[in-house]
């Protein structure tokens, strides 16, 4: 419970200033977060919309498991090697400063429009940030941990499973929220270029009728989706430390 503290000050905060914007524009260019919420009640009791949500949670969930287990792996490789960190960690910094949107015309040659191609755009956003996560942690492991594999005679496989994934687990998990977001926010920048389902779609659709209510209301959908989301994994994250830090303690 002590976890849900600052995310719903956020959130509450977060209403209060949607609601004085609102109040402040009187053209109604901007909905009550009372009538965004009236809305996806009447959204959610539609079949259009949970196929919407089905569409974009399929692509983000295939999405986020290959930004997280290429990422993994990448990163496992760059921090093992200081040339293979020299050579290639400057190439992905560079590809991920650039702005994800100007690639998506080579996304579409390359997969075509449907799933691949949110994927693949899922994948652009998450896969780099957990990559560059995990090389940082895996290079900040302790020396003494890779020695004590090479007394036990592990081979690279069973010091990865057994000894480096352990050791920097709660890293991992942090690196891990950041590529579900990242990954969920890539998925949907695809649906609004090139779909025709999914919540980035709907909104897009709804955008272009001027639709305020509905953009409103998938926008406090996803929002409460991700914040909740976090809020497990950041709870996950913070036990992992604890027990981790126990662990080291008693083996000091």
């Amino acid at each position: 419970m002590r976890n849900l503290g600052p995310p719903l000050i956020f959130l509450v905060l977060l209403l209060l200033g949607w609601d004085v914007l609102h109040l402040q524009i009187a053209n109604g260019s901007i909905s009550s977060p009372r009538e965004a919420g009236a809305r996806l009640v009447a959204l959610m009791s539609g079949a259009r919309f949970w196929a919407d949500v089905g569409e974009t949670g399929f692509a983000f969930v295939i999405a986020c498991l290959l930004s997280i287990m290429f990422g993994v792996l990448i990163g496992v490789g760059l921090g093992l090697s200081r040339l293979a960190t020299e050579a290639f960690e400057p190439i992905l910094v560079t590809f991920y400063s650039l702005p994800k949107v100007i690639l998506y015309p080579l996304v579409l040659l390359a997969f075509g429009l449907g799933a691949s191609a949110k994927i693949a755009f899922g994948v652009m956003h998450g896969l780099v940030p957990m990559a560059l996560l995990t090389r940082n942690a895996i290079a900040e492991i302790k020396p003494v941990y890779l020695r004590s594999a090479n007394v036990m005679q592990l081979d690279g496989f069973a010091t990865l499973r057994l000894v480096l994934l352990p050791a920097v687990l709660p890293e991992l998990v942090g690196g891990m929220r950041i590529a579900f977001s990242l990954s969920l926010l890539g998925v949907l920048i695809g649906e609004m270029f090139a779909a025709k389902r999914g919540l980035g779609f709907a909104a897009m659709n709804a955008m272009g009728l001027g639709d305020i209510n509905t953009i409103l209301a998938i926008g406090l959908f996803l929002g409460t989706f991700s914040v909740l989301a976090n809020v497990m994994m950041l709870s996950v994250e913070r036990s992992l430390r604890h027990v981790h830090s126990n662990s080291v303690t008693q083996a000091a």
